[in-house]
C-alpha cells in the first residue's frame, strides 16, 4: 500500500513539473514574439539582466558601447557643439617587398672581428670609458 501511495505522489510531482515547464515555454514563446516585433524590448531586457547581475554579485561590469550610439546622442542633444569632421584616413602603408626582391638584394659585407661588438677595432691607445681606472 505504501509503495502504491509513493508511486502516486511521484506521478503527481512529474505532472506538476511538466505543467510548469509547459507554462514557462509558452511564456517564453510570447516574449520572443514581442521582442521580434519590438527590438528595443530585447535591449531593455538585456539592461535589466545586467542590473540584476550587478546587484547580486557586487562586481564591476564592463560593457562594450558602440561609438555610433555616442555620435547619435551628440547629434540628438540640442545645443551640443557639432562634432568636428573626421580627419582624413591615413594613406595605406607601402606594400612590403616581395620575397624575390629581397633575395635579389646584395648582402652587406661582414664586419671585421675585434673591437666593439665585432665591428671596427679600437686604436691601441684608446681605452673605453667603462674600463678606465680612476686616477
Amino acid at each position: 500500500m505504501s509503495r502504491q501511495a509513493e508511486a502516486e505522489r511521484e506521478r503527481r510531482s512529474r505532472i506538476i513539473t511538466a505543467d510548469g515547464e509547459l507554462q514557462a515555454s509558452r511564456t517564453l514563446a510570447e516574449a520572443a514574439e514581442i521582442m521580434a516585433e519590438h527590438p528595443a524590448a530585447l535591449q531593455l531586457r538585456l539592461l535589466q539582466t545586467v542590473v540584476e547581475v550587478a546587484a547580486e554579485k557586487n562586481s564591476t561590469l564592463v560593457l562594450p558601447f558602440p561609438v555610433e550610439l555616442l555620435r547619435f546622442l551628440e547629434r540628438a542633444t540640442p545645443g551640443a557643439p557639432a562634432a568636428a569632421p573626421a580627419p582624413p584616413a591615413p594613406a595605406p602603408p607601402a606594400p612590403a617587398p616581395r620575397a624575390a626582391e629581397v633575395a635579389a638584394q646584395p648582402l652587406p659585407p661582414l664586419a671585421s672581428p675585434g673591437g666593439r661588438n665585432g665591428h671596427e677595432p679600437l686604436p691601441d691607445d684608446t681605452v673605453p670609458a667603462a674600463q678606465a681606472e680612476p686616477g
